[in-house]
């Protein structure tokens, strides 16, 4: 199966690199023609023109210009010119061969089409040893004058072996070569895809992090400050009511809109203080601060406001994860919000149940049916979102004998909780 990648083209940068090396090569190859010309070195018996000699080696370097730009037109000249040039007797071998070598090179470390390039380097290497052999099989007859060797191997046999390991290792060379080039390339872009797909998650994660921080947010905003300023609603409602009638209730009501409202300003105070201390960790928070020891606290401000409430603990109370006791004590602030703003009740009754495994809250009231808004609310979504965390499940909906409750159920992974009896309350408030 063909490799999808694609080596991108070479830059800028190494376009001018390989037209400088170009250069380079060509004045080399034009300066030796003119060294083994001045010193009588000449390929088989014929002797070409100056003119022709320069024109072969200028002709055969310059196209490295494009050698990773069009590598496999690049190498495909280079060997027609080569295999030519070795034809005609005109081709000057030293820079011509390095030449050969680099666009060989060039096609196995830039080839774009892995099929092409493979296949183009097979043909060209077999023509190239087949016209070794020729070369060889044209000259037996000089091989066969040969009389003063001295070696373990006759002359022919010698330049044949000779002739074939030394344009094998050159042309494996080349081949291993490029293709260890364009597997480092392809490995590089497969790295550097990683790094982006890395960085792209990193940047997901911190984008939902920040919408769970923002959701908690708004979570613990509607929770602190819903239930104090439903207090102070229901309060202020009662003052107004008692005012011409009895100042003792007045003055209680009021009292109780005064310390709901400092506890609303002091609760945003903390909240906003840890959000503004990003070192904060967060067990030192104070979102942490509020647990089921604290709810007889929000029936003192349920009773305030007239109702009455009643606390039930059933079973051993046991110590609880600062998690699970902060959400359960949220969950009892806001269903009792909700019941001061929507059930018009007259009673509420909250009960807390430690199970084997599970730890139950239920609160239930005698209104209307109806805790939450017509439309839902933000409330109940709150506490949904908070259950979820811990796996636990939710029930809220009006119950059959008039009223509504909340139940919640959170699991516990505390083994040693031995099984209790709900029919037994343990203490009452």
């Amino acid at each position: 199966m063909p490799d999808e990648w694609q080596r991108p083209g070479p830059t800028p940068r190494q376009r001018r690199i390989d037209l400088w090396i170009a250069l380079g090569v060509t004045a080399g190859a034009v300066l030796n023609v003119a060294m083994a010309r001045s010193a009588g070195m000449f390929i088989w018996h014929f002797q070409p023109g100056a003119p022709e000699h320069y024109a072969w080696a200028v002709a055969i370097s310059v196209p490295l210009v494009w050698r990773r730009a069009h590598p496999t037109a690049v190498f495909i000249v280079v060997s027609l010119l080569f295999l030519a040039g070795q034809i005609r007797g005109a081709q000057e071998t030293q820079f011509a061969g390095g030449v050969l070598f680099a666009s060989m090179y060039a096609l196995g470390a830039w080839g774009r089409d892995r099929q092409v390039a493979r296949w183009t380097r097979i043909i060209v290497i077999t023509g190239m040893l087949g016209w070794v052999l020729v070369s060889w099989l044209l000259s037996l007859d000089m091989l066969d004058r040969v009389t003063d060797g001295r070696g373990p191997f006759t002359p022919t046999f010698a330049t044949l072996v000779n002739l074939l390991l030394v344009n094998v290792g050159i042309f494996a060379g080349a081949y291993l070569a490029g293709e260890g080039t364009w597997l480092a390339a392809r490995r590089q872009h497969q790295l550097e895809e990683q790094a982006e797909q890395l960085r792209t998650a990193q940047e997901k994660a911190e984008e939902r992090a920040v919408l769970g921080e923002r959701v908690r947010i708004a979570r613990e905003l509607h929770d602190v400050v819903a239930h104090h300023v439903s207090v102070m609603g229901i309060q202020a409602s009662a003052a107004r009511k008692a005012l011409d009638k009895d100042a003792g209730k007045t003055r209680a009501a009021l009292t109780a809109v005064e310390e709901s409202a400092r506890t609303a300003v002091a609760e945003l105070r903390r909240m906003l203080g840890a959000l503004r201390a990003g070192d904060t960790a967060p067990e030192e928070t104070p979102f942490t601060a509020a647990g089921l020891d604290r709810v007889e606290e929000l029936l003192v401000r349920v009773r305030e406001a007239g109702l009455t409430a009643e606390l039930t603990t059933y079973g051993e109370p046991v110590p609880l994860p600062d998690s699970v006791t902060q959400v359960a004590y949220r969950i009892v602030q806001e269903a009792l919000t909700n019941v001061l703003k929507h059930a018009h009740a007259s009673t509420v009754d909250v009960r807390i149940r430690y199970l084997s495994r599970e730890l139950e809250v239920d609160v239930a009231d005698d209104g209307r049916g109806s805790a939450v808004p017509a439309t839902g609310g933000m409330g109940l979504i709150g506490m949904r979102e908070r259950v979820a965390v811990h796996d636990g499940s939710i029930e809220a909906g009006p119950r059959a004998d008039g009223g509504y409750r909340v139940r919640v159920r959170l699991p516990l992974e505390l083994p040693s909780i031995p099984a209790q009896r709900s029919a037994e309350p343990a203490a009452h408030a």
